[in-house]
């Protein structure tokens, strides 16, 4: 239940994502604004619904959720089947990151990908640019080949020791893809790590995992020249408004980015 949670969670962090980016464009069809609303709607019910069920695999009482809910303590229990529920989150459909083909191609605004995908595209540009195949470097992994594309394709999940060993197959430092990985294991970023050389890095990560494009490619979405350096290679850290727009930018979702600026930007006031 915890493993549908997390994935309720990020579906909600993408489509909020978007619907953000629709917000922010007067040009972005109503249409758009209302299948992103009522997905987070959709959204919100499953995630209600494995909670209440996680809180009875937990024999806690259903009376500590009932108020919150609004609902009786029988009302939860009879809505709430938890082998329904459990036979709804197996066949559930994640949503599209995109909204609609109509909406990309209308207003040319970036898709906003999930953190798994950031990370794959990252280590496929990277596979690609070392002129490594994917037999070799499953050869020096010591696994199958058809292991190493479920790997890089994103059908099986990267653990850390994964995405070390593909790195160092390709001649890369590792240290480049941690804070992508972290973001798509949802792992909090570790105490020992200096928070603004981290932000620039999960930064840097996005924007190799767009491609490197060039700086008139992201300037286009109200951001400086100068705040484009700043926010990926310092010094210091900038505002969260070049943040916020340059992760939108970078196809990425701006909440993720968000705790990320907050402890850098506290740790370089100190």
């Amino acid at each position: 239940m915890t493993e549908a949670l997390r994935d309720i969670a990020e579906d909600c962090t993408m489509v909020g994502g978007t619907l953000l980016l629709g917000a922010d464009r007067a040009t972005t069809p109503n249409t758009d604004l209302l299948q992103a609303l009522l997905t987070l709607q959709h959204l919100t019910g499953e995630a209600i619904a494995a909670v209440v069920v996680r809180q009875r695999a937990q024999d806690k009482p259903l009376a500590d959720l009932a108020p919150i809910a609004d609902l009786t303590e029988d009302r939860l229990r009879k809505k709430y089947n938890p082998r329904l529920v459990d036979r709804a989150l197996a066949t559930r459909r994640r949503p599209q990151p995109a909204t609609t083909a109509h909406h990309t191609a209308a207003t040319d605004a970036p898709t906003l990908r999930r953190p798994g995908q950031r990370l794959s595209c990252a280590l496929n540009r990277m596979k690609n640019g070392s002129g490594r195949s994917q037999r070799q470097i499953a050869q020096i992994m010591g696994v199958d080949e058809s292991y190493v594309s479920r790997l890089l394709s994103g059908q099986r999940a990267l653990s850390w020791r994964h995405v070390k060993a593909i790195c160092e197959a390709c001649g890369t430092d590792p240290e480049r893809m941690k804070p992508l990985w972290e973001a798509a294991a949802t792992i909090q970023p570790s105490n020992n790590d200096d928070p603004v050389r981290y932000l620039h890095t999960y930064l840097q990560g996005l924007h190799y995992a767009l491609g490197s494009p060039a700086s008139e490619a992201i300037t286009q979405h109200t951001i400086s020249a100068d705040d484009l350096h700043h926010a990926l290679h310092g010094p210091g850290v900038p505002d969260w408004p070049v943040i916020d727009r340059l992760t939108l930018a970078l196809q990425s979702v701006p909440a993720i980015a968000r705790p990320l600026w907050r402890r850098a930007r506290l740790a370089a006031e100190k």
